[in-house]
């Protein structure tokens, strides 16, 4: 990997190569020693540029191959992950007040969330590291991302979730041929009970807040973004925060790009998160350390009371001057219906709390009606059609009666 120089602790600031199994800093540990993958941007604008990019026929991930941390030569799963759709939806836009809203929905991915993006990396390292088994622990996207990425890799996959994740991710992961386990507890029990798993049998770590390599994968959402507006960032990004990984990766995505000087300036990131369970916001709104918190929300993707990347996703905001607010459940699933109903996209719960952040933040005319703004779409409704139907309400219920369809219409 000529492109990698290595990887960097974002505590200390200490190197190391990027050696098989190096995922933290040895010094700081694996809570704080968190890695940042470094890139040589001479060697890599010697090779390609934005004008040879453009002429790429590849529209997947694996067109910034020189963006990621992955041996050129080594296998890669034949799923299409990557370059989803920017839309700018006018019945949206009128209904929120905005003349420059764009929405890229991730949900269109291979298992229909931007975990994929992160998945498609975690495989193609297990292969470059010779594991035969990848693992993570999940509240459901990054589980049956992994496990179809795992299948189309032929690797095996044993993912953990808590056991509130919805039936549609769980069947997800069972038709991948993954082996589940249902761990009776909370996202951080299940964390905790993956972490101790995978090291004592060797298998592969997916888990994104451990594994620096996979925030690569997220961060090519990023790139697309910069390169389907020919170069020309918005002047916000808005998304859901759970672990904190997707968040940082949206915001590494960015900075390569303007490091490597392929764009000249930097968004404002903002991160949303339910009231019900929203550690990082109020770390953020307070100014102080993050504390564990209840995990009270229906956005199950984002129900993470123990953030495990959440220096990388507080940063994130941070250097890009944006911010952070928190949304209570009935606004998401109101921003469900105003996504679903002024756009024809289907975002499940955590996949749209980004919109419902942004509709509030205009509100407060924190983000301003003429500025362009992307809220990322993360995950598609079909993950959590439970909560859609709570949206939305039953369907009209007749008999086969014309006269009786006429009253009930």
């Amino acid at each position: 990997m000529e492109n990698v120089l290595g990887l960097r602790c974002i505590q200390c600031g200490k190197e190391l190569a990027p050696e098989p199994g190096v995922y933290t800093c040895p010094a700081c540990g694996s809570k704080a020693g968190i890695m940042d993958v470094i890139y040589d941007y001479s060697a890599i604008n010697k090779i390609t540029s934005r004008e040879k990019l453009s002429q790429s026929k590849d529209y997947s991930i694996f067109r910034y191959l020189l963006f990621l941390p992955i041996h050129p030569e080594t296998p890669r799963p034949h799923l299409r992950v990557g370059w989803s759709p920017l839309y700018k939806p006018p019945g949206l836009g009128k209904q929120l007040g905005m003349s420059n809203l764009y929405i890229k929905d991730d949900g269109q991915n291979p298992t229909a969330s931007l975990k994929d993006r992160a998945s498609i990396i975690a495989v193609v390292k297990a292969v470059e590291e010779k594991a035969p088994t990848v693992s993570c622990s999940s509240t459901g996207n990054a589980a049956s991302s992994l496990a179809g990425s795992a299948a189309a890799m032929g690797l095996k996959s044993v993912i953990f979730v808590p056991s509130r994740a919805p039936q549609g991710k769980v069947a997800q992961l069972l038709i991948f041929g993954a082996k589940v386990i249902s761990v009776q507890g909370s996202y951080e029990d299940t964390f905790r009970l993956s972490a101790e798993a995978i090291e004592r049998f060797g298998w592969y770590n997916r888990n994104a807040a451990i594994n620096p390599y996979l925030v690569e994968g997220k961060k090519t959402v990023a790139l697309e973004i910069a390169e389907q507006f020919h170069w020309e960032v918005p002047d916000w990004v808005v998304l859901s925060v759970g672990d904190g990984c997707t968040i940082a990766g949206v915001w590494k995505g960015f900075k390569d790009l303007y490091q490597a000087g392929w764009i000249e300036r930097l968004p404002k990131i903002v991160g949303v998160q339910s009231t019900g369970c929203c550690p990082l916001v109020d770390a953020f709104l307070e100014n102080r350390p993050w504390q564990p918190a209840e995990e009270n929300t229906l956005a199950d993707s984002i129900a993470v009371g123990v953030p495990r990347n959440p220096d990388k996703a507080l940063r994130a905001v941070c250097e890009s001057g944006g911010t952070m607010i928190a949304v209570p459940d009935e606004e998401i699933l109101e921003a469900m219906r105003e996504l679903g109903r002024t756009s024809g996209i289907f975002g499940e719960p955590a996949g749209v709390t980004g919109m419902a952040g942004l509709k509030a933040l205009v509100k407060q005319g924190v983000i301003g009606a003429d500025e362009k703004v992307v809220a990322i779409v993360t995950g598609n409704g079909l993950k959590d059609v439970k909560n859609a139907i709570a949206a939305v309400g039953e369907p009209i219920k007749v008999e086969p009666s014309l006269d009786e369809l006429m009253g009930k219409l």
